[in-house]
């Protein structure tokens, strides 16, 4: 059917061009052809999702949650929102990596391909209506992350991170299909729209429900990076090119929230008197809020100590996948709509400061520290400028997009009754502020000790994105808060 055309679209595109320049890139080795093919191929797929959600919004009138490909996949505004989110991370991951890979003295065109991948498998998290099409996204989207994460060969911190990186994701690989497994057999499907139906009639095996719901929320919690499934993320960040590591940072860790969110809304929180096994769904929310709350607290701690800032950026993005639960908890449209915000706020600021860092680094600097911010101010003021706001909106200060991110989700959960997870929310952000105004502190109060300079070029693109980002979202938030309503309603 012609609306079956549309709705697969954007995903037809991508899949295609990453066979098309994976296979031109074996006959022939140019690769300034194969960047710009894969770039365009990004923004032909950015284009079509609105000729996508143009045509079921203006067009035919279809429902918003259109299933097909026999109910494996489901089409509505917040899945597409999403899709740009992820679209258009890899554009701003894709523009910095050409030049980041020249100067560390390695460019391969299978980086950019792997970039395609990627984002392929996280639309297909967006868009998944069945168990099965979830794993298989995010299973996609894992094993480019994982041979990206160990991209440069001759490091030694890349490989150990992609070998950390694949044996814990294996592991928590492990958890999510035993726990599918579970799920199915306990119900006898898989698909989500089916499940919400068999979970409010009571239709199930509690006791096996239960052992499979549990196992899947630990496997998504690992791909978060949750407490207690965080310890990974710092090691295997640092250890990651750093373009790598923002775009991880970002558009995955907002994929995984999309996945534990179809989880929680379909299977979870809406039957809020459903019994499993032993509790009720309430109590499951009670859990994933406490999980929020120290995953929180964590992160922001231990970010407090580091004196690498892309370990510390690493740390403080464990913090932030706790503020992103608190969206998950509220279980309310104010929450759903505070997760899209923040995801998009998210990407602008954090990805942008890791870009900053990739244009610092060279193939002798591989690790910049706090020390090395020292008077940084003085010799690149645009640059130290922009860093600058980038932490103030992580740190969450107005009039940056990173507040009205916060205030959203402190908004959405006080709505849902969780008064003392917004608190220590609070708390958790004015902790944070020590290290992120710090590294301002080096920036413009402290003598240079070191002589670094960023490289300006095609990745100064992407930064000024994320910062024309960071400060629309921060001056005019309702035009994209009116927008997120408008898809998920």
């Amino acid at each position: 059917m012609i609306y079956e055309f549309y709705a697969l679209l954007p995903l037809v595109i991508l899949s295609f061009s990453s066979l098309l320049w994976l296979v031109i890139d074996g006959i022939w080795k140019n690769k300034s052809l194969n960047f710009w093919g894969t770039f365009a191929s990004l923004v032909i797929t950015f284009v079509s999702i609105f000729f996508s959600i143009q045509y079921f919004d203006l067009i035919t009138g279809i429902a918003r949650n259109q299933l097909v490909t026999k109910g494996f996949l489901s089409f509505n505004g917040f899945s597409y929102y999403f899709d740009l989110v992820f679209v258009f991370a890899g554009i701003l991951t894709l523009l910095s990596s050409r030049d980041y890979q020249r100067a560390k003295y390695i460019e391969l065109n299978e980086f950019y391909t792997l970039i395609l991948i990627a984002v392929f498998g996280m639309m297909i998290i967006s868009h998944s209506n069945n168990l099965l099409t979830l794993f298989l996204g995010i299973e996609t989207m894992s094993l480019s992350f994982y041979v990206l994460a160990g991209f440069f060969r001759k490091s030694n911190e890349s490989v150990e991170s992609a070998m950390k990186y694949f044996l814990l994701g294996a592991f928590a690989t492990g958890f999510l299909v035993y726990g599918i497994a579970f799920v199915y057999g306990a119900t006898k499907s898989l698909y989500l729209d089916e499940l919400s139906v068999l979970v409010q009639n009571g239709s199930f095996q509690k006791v096996y429900f239960t052992i499979g719901l549990v196992l899947v929320l630990i496997g998504l919690a690992f791909k978060i990076a949750a407490f207690p499934f965080h310890q990974w993320a710092a090691d295997v960040y640092t250890g990651s090119p750093t373009t790598v590591a923002g775009f991880m940072s970002t558009a995955g860790k907002a994929s995984a929230i999309f996945g534990l969110y179809l989880v929680a809304r379909y299977l979870i929180f809406p039957f809020s008197g459903i019994e499993f096994a032993k509790f009720t769904s309430s109590q499951v929310q009670l859990v994933v809020a406490i999980i929020s709350a120290l995953t929180m607290l964590v992160g922001n701690f231990i970010a407090l100590v580091q004196k690498n800032v892309k370990r510390m950026l690493a740390y403080s993005s464990i913090a932030h996948a706790g503020y992103l639960l608190m969206g998950i908890v509220a279980n309310n449209a104010e929450g759903w709509n505070a997760i899209g915000f923040y995801s998009l706020s998210y990407l602008f600021m954090q990805i942008g400061a890791f870009l900053v860092l990739s244009t610092i680094e060279t193939s002798e600097i591989n690790f910049v520290t706090m020390e090395d911010f020292s008077g940084f101010s003085r010799k690149h003021p645009f640059v130290a400028g922009t860093m600058s706001v980038f932490m103030l909106s992580l740190a969450g200060i107005p009039p940056f997009a990173g507040f009205f991110g916060k205030y959203l989700l402190f908004v959405s959960a006080i709505k849902a009754g969780y008064l003392w997870l917004t608190i220590i929310a609070v708390i958790a952000s004015i902790i944070s502020m020590y290290y992120y105004i710090g590294l301002i502190l080096y920036m413009y109060f402290k003598e240079p000790k070191l002589e670094i300079s960023p490289r300006f070029g095609l990745p100064f693109v992407s930064i000024v994105l994320c910062l024309v980002g960071t400060i629309i979202l921060g001056i005019v938030p309702q035009y994209i808060i009116d927008f997120t309503y408008y898809l998920i309603r």
